[in-house]
């Protein structure tokens, strides 16, 4: 494998930022670029748009700036994989452009049957948008559809049921075609090349949604495995034995193999988000810190952390900062806070509230699944953080593991892209060769025990707040 020069792109496209990954056959970074998202608008209530054509501008720059550090070696990419954010929501003219701003995955609207709009002619997930931009062609893969898209999850393709897709407002000819994870979406046109510093001519490989291919680029193939995607959006996933109707504890998503499942647990809306809340809060405070110390903020936030003991000394964290659709007087709350506090601990009992969160809620799901946990994989810029990944292994009571690369859906969609490519021969083989986990983070005895009595304490919150935000919900607060 030393030999092979061939090159794989991985296109992340997440809520936050657009990340281009070139990867070799072994799956080491050859050449990478970021470029964030512009802040989203809100045009009305419950309304949270991508501004202009954002989505397409961060890809550019991203790619722009992988390419320009790759130089000659770009002859040796020899396929691309697209990954974008799921459960958007675009609204596309005949050419494929945008004929109004993509709605998040956070607008309430998505969750509705589609409205019709003038000079609309396709109604897609932002992936089918970014696939026409790139290639030309109105195509998107078939796992980028869970949700109350009108899809055979048995045939993954579009329902035979002509009420199926007009109880979602629509027509057969909005909808785009359909292929599997791996299949060929189309071929980077002259255009993007110019756009994009991407080869013409290069295919563009379908994936699936943003964290299904996050598993497969974490490796996630074991049943007996969770993984803890620490992203806008935080959730637990597991592969599925078999394919099950949802629950009040989990759903079954679309898989990054064809015809394969994962089972999903409810999760935390704008998860992180908290953290670059705090962040920000404070950014006077750390960003002097940081410079005269030399090193990054979210290191002084990490190293004063791990001097909170376990607990944060009573303060806990209730991660309700974008409230359900069908709750929303929901809220997030900091409680019990006293002289002792200060924003250590705040950062410390956010970690800690995303973990028992996400414990409380693979449990339930676990508990219908009827499965066994060995061990967790951590995923996204969250698993950076040694006191995270330890406060991770020490509430769920397991070994917690991350990867090499913490970019998982850039590495998950390369891996679509291998196996087009016929540089791997299929999805384990890619697996194998291209996903390494890094470090292991194993349960401290004492810090777990600690856990493992608040977590009932923390577990009952959510109820005892819920008449106070009622009242405050009621009153237009």
């Amino acid at each position: 494998m030393s030999g092979d020069r061939r090159l794989l792109v991985g296109i992340d496209g997440g809520t936050q930022s657009t990340k281009v990954l070139v990867l070799d056959a072994a799956g080491a970074v050859v050449a990478e670029g970021v470029q964030p998202l512009r802040p989203m608008t809100m045009p009305g209530k419950g309304r949270f748009e991508h501004p202009d054509d954002d989505l397409w501008d961060s890809l550019r720059a991203a790619a722009r700036a992988a390419m320009a550090q790759l130089g000659d070696r770009a002859d040796d990419i020899v396929a691309v994989g697209l990954c974008s954010i799921r459960f958007c929501r675009a609204l596309l003219r005949a050419d494929g452009t945008l004929a109004t701003p993509v709605m998040s995955w956070m607008d309430e609207r998505v969750g509705r049957p589609h409205e019709p709009a003038p000079g609309v002619r396709f109604v897609t997930a932002a992936s089918a948008y970014v696939t026409a931009r790139l290639t030309g062609r109105v195509v998107d893969s078939a796992a980028n559809y869970a949700g109350i898209w009108p899809v055979d999850h048995d045939r993954w393709d579009w329902s035979d049921a002509d009420d199926d897709v007009a109880a979602m407002g629509l027509t057969r000819d909005k909808l785009p075609a359909l292929v599997l994870p791996g299949d060929v979406l189309g071929h980077i046109t002259d255009a993007a090349s110019v756009a994009t510093g991407l080869p013409a001519g290069l295919p563009v490989v379908a994936t699936a949604n943003d964290k299904a291919v996050e598993a497969l680029g974490n490796g996630l193939l074991d049943p007996t495995q969770l993984l803890l995607s620490l992203g806008t959006y935080i959730t637990t996933m597991r592969p599925a034995i078999d394919r099950r109707p949802a629950t009040a504890a989990h759903w079954s998503n679309f898989a990054c193999r064809p015809h394969r499942f994962l089972d999903e647990s409810d999760g935390i809306r704008r998860g992180m988000s908290t953290i670059s809340w705090l962040r920000d809060l404070m950014a006077t405070e750390l960003s002097l810190r940081a410079a005269e110390s030399g090193c990054r903020v979210e290191d002084i936030m990490n190293a004063e952390a791990q001097r909170v003991p376990a607990g944060a000394q009573g303060l806990l964290t209730v991660l309700d900062w974008l409230a359900p659709a069908d709750s929303p007087h929901r809220r997030g709350a900091i409680v019990g806070f006293d002289a002792r506090h200060g924003w250590p601990h705040m950062y410390r009992s956010i970690l800690e509230g995303i973990a028992m969160t996400m414990r409380i809620r693979s449990d339930a799901m676990a508990s219908v699944l009827h499965q066994d946990l060995t061990s967790i994989v951590v995923a996204g810029g969250g698993s950076r953080s040694d006191v995270m990944m330890q406060i991770v292994a020490d509430v769920f009571g397991v070994p917690a593991r991350r990867a090499q690369i913490t970019d998982g859906a850039g590495v998950g969609a390369a891996i679509c892209a291998a196996v087009a490519a016929g540089v791997h021969p299929g999805f384990e083989e890619a697996v194998a060769a291209m996903v390494h986990l890094a470090d292991t983070f194993t349960p401290n005895p004492a810090t777990a025990a600690v856990y493992r009595d608040l977590l009932a304490t923390y577990a009952q919150l959510p109820d005892e707040l819920d008449l106070p935000f009622r009242q405050i919900h009621a009153q237009g607060l």
